[in-house]
């Protein structure tokens, strides 16, 4: 696959977190993970908003259901990075 080196300016807080994150892919592959992840959902936003133009808008009940559900995702999300990093350290 071709690639094209850019110049970007990042706020140091986020690119130390990255750096972190980023070690062992590089930081060119999470950065280009990232790119991918944001441009696929602006396209799921399109088409939400296509959906909501065809069948109306989403209520907030609906709205209230999927936050609970993002709320347990990224609480269980937490609890993995935790364990895999007691395991790391663990293992060190």
């Amino acid at each position: 696959m071709a690639t094209k080196k850019v110049t970007v300016t990042i706020p140091e807080d986020l690119l130390e977190e990255i750096r972190a994150e980023a070690a062992e892919r590089g930081m060119s592959a999470y950065v280009a993970e990232a790119l991918r992840f944001k441009r696929d959902r602006d396209r799921l936003r399109e088409l939400v908003g296509w959906l909501e133009e065809e069948h109306g808008p989403v209520t907030e009940s609906e709205r209230a259901t999927v936050r609970e559900e993002l709320h347990d995702l990224d609480a269980e999300h937490e609890r993995r990075s935790a364990a895999r990093k007691n395991r790391a350290g663990e293992a060190a």
